[in-house]
This record gives structure tokens, sequence and C-alpha cells, in this order.
């Protein structure tokens, strides 16, 4: 699987406050440890959008990736152009300073939002252009990541779409692994 398309949860999803949360960075790793998998099965590009949440937390961590796989790649594609215009400044700033960060940006529409279809298209070409995809997403927690599911549920009936999910399980198996990790590190350095 070389070309894999990121998403999941919008950071006020999953309540997140501010960059420092102690979530974040489980997630972070969650992302890490899912994505390390997936460079194991020969992934070159990772797709994501410019969402608050786990499309961006997902560019800062092939960011990280890339000093060990120098040859992974990180794609941004927006669904429309002008998008995240309506976000506060800092917000705005964040997501400008990922395209710094990534090996291509682009919007799939060259026009500003003009309604639903435009996200529908959006999601045919990361389907379309993609091998497979990893969602963080569980179906207890229903949030926007729904739609995306359900586009990847209707594509897998049509053709094979490999789809890893990280669920709130799976997170807190993460979490644990985490603490343990950080455990033995903090012992060590003792």
């Amino acid at each position: 699987m070389s070309r894999l398309w990121v998403t999941g949860y919008r950071s006020y999803e999953i309540g997140t406050f501010g960059d420092q949360d102690p979530k974040i960075e489980i997630i972070k790793y969650a992302l890490n440890r899912t994505l390390r998998e997936q460079i194991d099965n020969g992934l070159e590009w990772v797709i994501t959008g410019g969402q608050l949440g786990i499309e961006q937390w997902t560019v800062e961590v092939v960011a990280d990736l890339k000093q060990e796989f120098p040859s992974l790649k990180v794609a941004i594609m927006l669904p429309f152009q002008q998008f995240g215009s309506q976000w506060k400044p800092d917000n705005q700033a964040k997501l400008k300073a990922l395209f710094s960060k990534s090996d291509f940006f682009e919007s799939v529409s060259q026009l500003p939002y003009e309604g639903p279809r435009q996200l529908q298209s959006y999601q045919q070409f990361m389907l379309a252009h993609t091998d497979g995809a990893v969602l963080v997403y569980d179906t207890e927690f229903e949030g926007k990541p729904l739609y995306d599911f359900r586009v990847i549920q209707e594509q897998q009936r049509i053709s094979p779409y490999p789809l890893t999910t990280i669920d709130m399980a799976r997170l807190q198996e993460y979490a644990t692994e985490y603490q343990e990790i950080n455990d033995e590190k903090n012992n060590f350095d003792e």
C-alpha cells in the first residue's frame, strides 16, 4: 500500500484543549505506531486534509517520521479554496505552517465553499487517489468521521479498500503502552 488516507476526529470532538493537552501526545503516539506499520508494508505517501485534530496531527507525525524515513511524503488535500478562512487567526496560522511541512498541498475544488457536494467530491477524490485508509473513529462515539467511515464502507462493497480503524479501545491500549514506555525511561534515568 503506497498511498494512505488518514483522517478522523476534529480536536473539539475528542475534547482536546490547546496544543499541550496530554491526549494529543497519546493520539500522535498512536498515529506514529500505525504509520510505522504501514511503512513496513510499503507506505510512500500519507494523504490527509487540513482539519483541526487528527488530520493536522498526522502532518506533524509524518514530519517527525521523515527524519527516520526520508522518502516518506505527506500531502494535504483541502476540499475547497479558502478552506479554514473562517477559523480564528491562530488556527489559520497553524494550517499555513503545516503547508511548509508537507510535500504537496492543493484544493480539490478550485472554488470557495459552495455546498456539501464539494465535500462529497473530496471524499471521492481521496478514495480514488489512495490505496487504503486509517480512520481514528469509534462507532460508539459518532462525529464528523462518520461520513468518511460510511463512504469507505461503500467503497469496500465495490472493491478492496483496506481500512485500519483506531477506536477508543485501541487508543486506550496505545495510552497504556505509552505510559509503560515513559515509566521505563523514568526508571532508567533514575
